[in-house]
């Protein structure tokens, strides 16, 4: 962890970063690196329990929220959302991915629950942010990092189910949108809020006590604030541990609404890891831990999301490696990236999680250099 540590530390002295927190589990054998501040200002220093906006490192969770439902059966996998989702019950899809949004054709078929969980809802960001269909979406599916922005989700259904399709239900793997759909499913289809129900049946039993949606009052003094990048190259401040995240704001993001720390993720990775039991009561069964992290994507599917997976596939919620292109693309690990600068994956065959916590925000889909660092560190 020497090396983790000193990697680290070159990052926020050479001021790109403002801190970092790094950890990576081997069963109970637990090495964690806290480096820097949690501000710009150095006015608290970054350590284990600092919590950060986990943005889409939130996928995996909201997906796991989706099963627990499946394994309850109020849902099945190759149910039509439309029942619970009935604002989608009659979308249009562009005749082609190139084709004007006025250019349309009905769906073949409904759109299924199975489509949610692996991103093939035919809404979505593909490679191309060009097309006509996409800038459409672009209107709906804002920024996830500032979800002040975005109306309640009733509001919200309303306003993507006017938006075309890209592609037809089933057809292709399209980032994003399928997991702020998820979390809408999970409220509907429970009675509850998405809050709500991922506090009572996930964070609570798994003692994530930091896991939310909001920071309260008493635990902002580890809370981090949060930073793009500026035009000089260095970090410029996004939002304060008073700012966006004060309260819980009127859209539940199952896409990358939660904070979290690092040791709440991995416990959340430990219950995968035993397939979906903690402490002797099971959130999950087996076999949907297995429909998780396994890939779901055929080759062209994977290849035409280049952008985003690098030749990876996808499970549910997260990616799953199936090609060894890096050292660190180990076969079969799962997890995925956060555009607030926050990555983590578990390896099913070796019990190994990896997880780095960081308050600047990726400027594009590809991982930036600390993180490809980080995970050929923790290879």
């Amino acid at each position: 962890m020497t090396a983790l540590h000193d990697l680290l530390r070159r990052y926020v002295d050479d001021g790109t970063l403002p801190g970092a927190v790094g950890l990576v589990a081997r069963g109970d054998d637990v090495e964690v690196v806290a480096v820097g501040s949690v501000d710009t200002d150095g006015s608290a220093p970054m350590t284990r329990d600092s919590i950060f906006r986990i943005a889409s490192i939130t996928k995996p969770i909201t997906a796991a929220a989706v099963l627990m439902l499946v394994d309850e059966g109020r849902i099945g996998l190759d149910d039509p959302v439309d029942a619970w989702l009935p604002e989608l019950s009659k979308p249009l899809a562009v005749r082609t991915p190139a084709a004007p949004v006025d250019d349309l054709v009905p769906v073949a078929r409904p759109i299924t629950v199975e489509d949610l969980l692996s991103s093939r809802t035919g809404w979505g960001f593909p490679s191309d942010f060009s097309l006509p269909a996409v800038q459409a979406l672009f209107e709906v599916q804002k920024d996830g990092r500032a979800l002040r922005s975005w109306p309640d989700p009733d509001t919200w259904l309303r306003l993507l189910a006017q938006v075309p399709l890209l592609y037809q239900p089933g057809e292709a793997w399209l980032y994003g949108t399928s997991s702020d759909l998820q979390g809408i499913l999970v409220s509907r289809v429970s009675g509850s809020t998405l809050p709500e129900f991922m506090a009572e049946r996930i964070f609570e039993p798994l003692g994530m006590k930091d896991t939310a949606f909001e920071v309260p009052a008493a635990k902002r003094d580890r809370f981090t604030s949060s930073y793009t990048i500026g035009p000089d190259g260095t970090p410029t401040l996004a939002d304060t541990p008073d700012g966006d995240w004060s309260s819980v704001p009127a859209f539940h993001s199952g896409g990358g609404g939660l904070v979290s720390t690092a040791d709440d993720w991995l416990a959340f990775a430990r219950l995968l890891l035993a397939g979906g039991e903690t402490n002797g009561h099971r959130l999950l069964s087996p076999t949907s831990v297995s429909r998780m992290t396994t890939n779901h994507l055929m080759a062209a599917q994977r290849d035409s999301a280049s952008l985003f997976l690098e030749g990876q596939g996808w499970g549910y919620g997260g990616a799953v490696d199936v090609t060894p292109a890096t050292p660190w693309n180990v076969p079969d690990r799962y997890g995925w990236v956060g555009g607030t600068g926050t990555t983590a994956h578990l390896i099913p065959t070796t019990g190994k999680v990896t997880i780095l916590l960081t308050q600047l925000a990726m400027t594009d889909p590809t991982p930036p250099p600390v993180m490809r660092d980080f995970w050929r560190a923790t290879a």
